[in-house]
């Protein structure tokens, strides 16, 4: 989508394509009413300013648009590498990496009962190891820092949604 045709949209539109990028009603009005936009960097940076702006109950409304990880099948899909690899590399998952999915979601259940909220990290280039070792991590953090941090996380998903999008 060009700058323009954001600039442009009527509320609807523009709202939806927001919104694709990060669920937070306030975040999306507050992108909304930031047009229009003088460059692509403009949209970034209002993003982030909107962002420093959010509360808790903004940041548990961005989170609720994310599916949570809650089976198998879910995990081997979301973490089975499909970047060029022979057939059949692709084809399963090893018994180690089966008992990694296994971990994390064992570990995204206890996470949601502690928190409240589901485990928000940007996946984007990391492994299902690399995926439950920050899981491992964060679990016994307290949920402030916790929601900080996924709030962190949220802002560079939605970094990077806006940044397709654009």
């Amino acid at each position: 989508m060009t700058l323009d045709q954001i600039n442009k949209a009527n509320s609807e539109q523009i709202y939806s394509l927001f919104e694709n990028c990060c669920c937070a009603p306030n975040w999306i009005q507050k992108m909304i009413d930031a047009r229009p936009f003088s460059s692509k960097e403009a949209v970034l940076e209002a993003s982030e300013k909107n962002f420093a702006q959010l509360v808790e109950a903004d940041y548990l409304a961005a989170f609720e648009g994310h599916p949570q990880i809650g089976n198998l099948e879910t995990l081997a899909k979301k973490y089975a590498n499909t970047s060029g690899s022979a057939s059949h590399e692709q084809s399963g998952m090893s018994a180690a990496q089966k008992s990694v999915l296994e971990e994390m979601q064992a570990l995204n259940i206890e996470y949601l009962e502690r928190f409240g909220f589901i485990f928000i990290v940007c996946a984007s280039g990391k492994s299902a190891q690399e995926m439950l070792d920050l899981i491992k991590s964060r679990i016994n953090n307290d949920r402030q820092s916790e929601l900080t941090i996924a709030g962190n996380e949220q802002a560079k998903i939605t970094k990077i949604r806006l940044e397709k999008l654009l």
